[in-house]
This record gives C-alpha cells, sequence and structure tokens, in this order.
C-alpha cells in the first residue's frame, strides 16, 4: 500500500531559455498543442500526444542541460506532503502557489532525483 495516490496526470517538466520558442519548437516537431503561456509565472504547457502527459516549460536564463522533473498529480498536495515527510522523504523548500493555478512541492527520491507533486487549483482538471 501506498503513502499517497497520484492521479492519473503526468507533466514533464524542463527547464528552457524562451518558452514560447521551444513551445513552437514542440509543436512543429513533436505535433504537440500548446495549452497556455502563463508569463507572470514563467511557466508554459503543452499537450503530448500521450493522454494525461503533458509537458511543461520553466523559463530560465541559464536551464540546466538535461534536466528533466516529472511532476505528478495529486488531489491533496498538504495531505500528501504531510505523509511523505512523516516518512522522511526529503522536500526541497516550501510548497509553491500559483494563485489559481496550481499548487507545487519539490522533493527527492533516495538517489537524489528530482520529482514534483502538483495540486490543480483552477477547478477543472482534465
Amino acid at each position: 500500500m501506498s503513502l499517497v495516490s497520484v492521479d492519473q496526470t503526468i507533466t514533464i517538466a524542463m527547464s528552457v531559455k524562451d518558452r514560447h520558442a521551444s513551445a513552437k519548437w514542440y509543436e512543429t516537431m513533436l505535433g504537440f498543442e500548446a495549452l497556455f503561456h502563463a508569463d507572470d509565472a514563467g511557466w508554459s504547457e503543452l499537450r503530448t500526444n500521450t493522454p494525461g502527459v503533458t509537458l511543461g516549460l520553466g523559463e530560465h536564463t541559464k536551464p540546466a542541460p538535461g534536466n528533466c522533473v516529472p511532476v505528478f498529480g495529486i488531489g491533496d498536495l498538504d495531505a500528501a506532503r504531510q505523509k511523505l515527510e512523516e516518512a522522511d522523504v526529503k522536500f526541497d523548500g516550501e510548497t509553491t502557489v500559483v494563485e489559481g493555478m496550481v499548487k507545487t512541492a519539490a522533493f527527492y527520491d533516495p538517489d537524489g532525483n528530482a520529482l514534483m507533486l502538483a495540486q490543480d487549483l483552477t477547478g477543472g482538471a482534465e
């Protein structure tokens, strides 16, 4: 039995220099569809061709090469985080909230691989 139950969505988050240019590349090269650009948050999302899987592009001036963080959708991030912390899972800082959009928390597996939980705050999860 698992401590928490993630939903059936996965966002693959990657760091890029220019979200809009990268989104266009993924649309042209792989047939992905831009869902939105949240310029205030420095974030863009694209629908992949796999149901339940989106590609998230976080804009950074110097993105780490090979940077990729699986982001697992979760219904109640606060409750899940509490359970994982009680099981000694290491989190990277505080939970981040973009009001009306998303709540996220980054954490690490035993090998130091970064993972993230994300709770949809839009009221209309796909």
